[in-house]
């Protein structure tokens, strides 16, 4: 019995459209919840590498992984055609995310191309010009492939070996069913260990390639994301990383006076530079008069919109130190700067005063006796304080920023660490028990649907199924790639071909084992060679190319729908 248990076939059209809508709403929010919760936990440090290398291609596969594993199982003979509802889900996700997001990417992400269309202007102001015609974007604008784009397109070829082991039996054997299965046992044997070598081989690759800190663009990307989108505070996001590589400055026992002349000059280069990546689009954010400098209200706005409770005596002693020239302004180099201080000085003594202010208002709440002189004091400082804090705003220039959870921003930076460790297992839990629930009857559903239209299932699922399982996928390329940056498009576009190539081991190695295990036939040549015939083209235009234009992404994006005509044509000519 699935959950929920709501037969499909006993329910009228406009119920099939609402199962298919909440379930595969569900499914898209399941897939947000292990998306979102892989990225919190790229923010610790001692669990990066493994998140990166491994959790997050893992976990990113389970909602496609689910619907072909509930195609398969069930009664062994209804199982056959249900399984062409998970072979749908499997082209329809690769091919899907191979065209139709990265071709969005291509256009979210285009700039400039030069003359030769072969360098992408991403330093340029601006980066695209305006009011381009058609043909001029189709042709002069476009997006930068780096190499790492080129090493992911060659990974993801090679891990269709497993296509070509099962096709060999498949374009022989003919005759019924349970023959052409029991020729195909062996060859899906064969077929499995390739794909779970392969899956091993390419989980020990982003292992290796994340703890040797080559994934750093996407991790920075995540921190960038999560800062920006208010789901975590500054020093919850960076300090671990500041101090996990024993990059603080040396201790003495003044607070900020400690820090020594030059200071900027003695900070750790590496750590700075990792700031400035992170902070370079903040920056630019609060530097609403494009000076290129910050000023005091902007840099306490900065501090405040990213829920840390600096005072202005803090925020003076960061000018004092980095203001050399007294001006009352920083450069982006000087505010990187102070930021690194603020993260290795301030964080060690937040969390007290945080506490000591709760703690007295909770005091206040419920003694009715007047308070002490020494508390009189505190308050009257406490008020002082926001009274300087209000005379550096303008209401009417204040921003709003997503705010902080609550439950994070009165906690030390290490509980805030512990705090989004429980919350990302929480989230990954419940995503991916959400999959395990509501694939099952989303197959049902789609089989239903197929029944209905008189389609083959496999059309149905190509279709729908990449809906509900990678939408959260398309959302986060689009949003990388928007950033116009090499590094953000290189994160877009090969964490797209990663999908694929999680599809081609962990996704297909579930069909292996169903056709093995269960006695399934492999009966989808003209499938096959359409999943294979896109990620070859897809492959070999990031292979043949520095750089790919937006007209070369227009026809990317057809490629989805003709790839179903594509397949269309073959069955037609008598291919399974």
């Amino acid at each position: 019995m699935s959950i929920p248990d709501i037969e499909p076939s006993e329910v009228g059209t406009s119920g099939l459209i609402w199962l298919f809508l909440s379930y595969g709403y569900v499914l898209y929010f399941a897939s947000n919840l292990i998306s979102e919760g892989s990225d919190l936990l790229l923010l610790i440090p001692s669990m990066a590498g493994l998140v990166g290398g491994v959790v997050l291609p893992l976990l990113g596969a389970v909602p496609d992984g689910a619907i072909m594993l509930f195609s398969g199982l069930g009664d062994i003979s209804e199982a056959q055609e249900t399984l062409s509802v998970g072979v749908g889900a499997l082209a329809g996700s690769t091919i899907m995310l191979l065209t139709v997001p990265w071709a969005l990417s291509i256009f979210g992400g285009r700039v400039d191309l030069d003359e030769d269309g072969t360098t992408a202007n991403y330093r340029g102001k601006p980066k695209l010009t305006p009011n381009l015609s058609l043909r001029d974007t189709l042709k002069k604008t476009g997006v930068s492939l780096t190499d790492q784009v080129s090493k992911g397109a060659v990974i993801m070829m090679i891990t269709t070996i497993p296509y070509f082991l099962i096709q060999v039996p498949a374009m022989f054997l003919h005759g019924p069913t349970e023959q052409v299965a029991e020729g195909e046992k062996y060859w899906a044997l064969a077929g499995l260990i390739t794909c779970l070598v392969g899956f091993v081989s390419y989980m020990s690759l982003q292992l290796q390639i994340s703890k040797k800190g080559l994934d750093k663009n996407k991790r920075i990307a995540v921190v960038k994301k999560q800062l920006m989108d208010g789901k975590v505070s500054l020093s919850g996001a960076l300090t671990a990383d500041v101090r996990q590589n024993g990059m603080e400055a040396s201790r003495a026992d003044s607070y900020y006076g400690a820090i020594p002349n030059n200071g900027a000059d003695e900070h750790d280069p590496e750590v700075i530079k990792y700031l400035k990546e992170v902070l370079r689009e903040a920056f630019m954010k609060y530097d609403v008069d494009n000076s290129g400098h910050l000023d005091k209200r902007e840099v306490l706005t900065f501090f405040r919109d990213f829920a840390e409770d600096i005072g202005t005596d803090e925020l003076e002693a960061l000018f004092v130190e980095f203001d050399k020239d007294g001006n009352g302004i920083v450069s982006f180099n000087e505010f990187v700067h102070a930021v690194y201080v603020f993260l290795t000085k301030h964080t060690e003594h937040s969390h007290e005063t945080k506490q000591s202010r709760k703690q007295a208002g909770n005091d206040e709440k419920t003694s009715s006796a007047p308070p002490e002189r020494g508390m009189v004091e505190k308050q009257a400082s406490s008020r002082a304080t926001e009274e300087i804090a209000g005379n550096l705003f303008h209401e009417d220039d204040e921003e709003e920023a997503e705010e902080v959870p609550d439950d994070f921003t009165d906690l030390s930076y290490e509980e805030q660490q512990a705090a989004i460790k429980r919350r990302a297992f929480f989230m990954l839990a419940v995503g991916t028990t959400m999959v395990v629930l509501f694939s099952d009857p989303m197959v049902d559903v789609m089989g239903e649907i197929a029944n209905r239209l008189d389609l083959s299932p496999f059309y149905v699922s190509f279709i729908l199924a990449p809906l509900a399982s990678n939408a959260s996928e398309v959302l986060a390329s689009q949003y990388y790639a928007a950033k116009k940056t090499r590094k953000t498009i290189s994160v877009s576009l090969t964490a797209l071909e990663g999908a694929a190539s999680m599809n081609n081991s962990f996704c297909l190695s579930i069909f292996m084992g169903l056709v093995y295990w269960r006695g399934l036939a492999w009966q989808y040549t003209a499938e096959t060679i359409a999943i294979v015939t896109v990620q070859f083209i897809i492959g070999a235009l990031c292979l043949t190319g520095k750089s790919m234009s937006s007209g070369t992404g227009l026809m990317v994006l057809m490629i989805f729908p003709l790839s179903i005509v594509f397949v269309a044509v073959l069955e037609h000519f008598g291919l399974d």
